[in-house]
């Protein structure tokens, strides 16, 4: 099953895009949020893709509108393509997405006032119940992966590490703890191959890059596909889009990679983030 990723959009997605997705012609497709500043014409074209898509909002998609009247309409907008705290099932391919938190800004357990206002006060325990409820559903021989805009607590503290905080000395894991415990409750009855995240941006202040991929003891992959921006031109001027790639077999992550590809979707650069051993 190919899957592919789009990092935080940040208002960058347009035909280029959807010609190269056209294209690669994935079995899947994963928005991790941030589509924009609440603009409707991002929600609209992420609904309208004509693949298996599933997204889940960012912060920024609330547009500092603390009423949550933004976030609602970019929920009405995307209708069942938003798993966030729910299950989208993707038929075909046979993939079960769990999405988590939505709108979250990590740094543990904080909901926003737009979030309060859309979901109330949620206890973080409702939180990590939600996720956990949502993967119970789904039969353990099925493919599963999370979906968030953050992504959990425990992938390390430093500045440059998958969920760390590099606007603000000192730097801290700025994971999402509802993940995090959700996480291990889904793994008492199954298996997790991936959990697929932004929001941390790969290009860190102060100069340097974070690591964006982590496999875990349990077999779990971590991938941060928050290339801001991710639209691009190599050296010619012609333009670069990126994307995030996953191969999953069953509920066996076989390959990862971030990669460039130019308005044909010719493959122009590729970062390998992993290879299972044997492919």
């Amino acid at each position: 099953m190919r899957i592919a990723i789009a990092g935080d959009l940040h208002g960058l997605w347009d035909v280029v895009d959807e010609r190269i997705l056209e294209r690669l012609d994935p079995d899947v497709v994963l928005v991790v949020g941030d589509l924009g500043e609440g603009e409707d014409r991002m929600s609209r074209m992420v609904a309208r893709l004509p693949h298996p898509v599933a997204c889940v909002l960012g912060n920024h998609d609330a547009a500092r509108d603390v009423r949550g009247e933004v976030l609602r309409r970019q929920l009405t907008l995307l209708g069942d393509v938003h798993c966030g705290w729910g299950l989208r099932r993707l038929e075909p391919p046979g993939l079960a997405v769990v999405g988590g938190r939505p709108a979250s800004s990590g740094g543990g357990y904080v909901l926003s006032a737009a979030v309060r206002s859309v979901w109330g006060p949620v206890p973080l325990e409702t939180s990590i119940a939600r996720i956990a409820t949502a993967a119970a559903t789904v039969s353990a021989q099925d493919p599963l992966v999370i979906l968030a805009h953050v992504g959990p607590t425990g992938l390390g503290s430093a500045a440059h590490d998958l969920c760390g905080r590099d606007w603000r000395r000192p730097a801290r894991d700025w994971g999402d703890l509802d993940l995090a415990a959700a996480i291990v409750r889904i793994r008492r009855w199954r298996p997790l191959p991936l959990v697929v995240f932004g929001h941390m941006h790969h290009r860190l202040r102060g100069g340097g890059q974070r690591r964006s991929f982590l496999l875990d003891r349990h077999n779990t992959a971590y991938l941060n596909a928050a290339v801001v921006p991710r639209h691009g031109r190599d050296e010619h001027g012609r333009p670069l889009r990126h994307f995030a790639m996953a191969h999953l077999e069953g509920n066996r992550l076989l390959w990862a990679a971030h990669c460039w590809f130019d308005a044909e979707a010719t493959l122009r650069r590729q970062e390998c983030l992993y290879q299972a051993p044997g492919e």
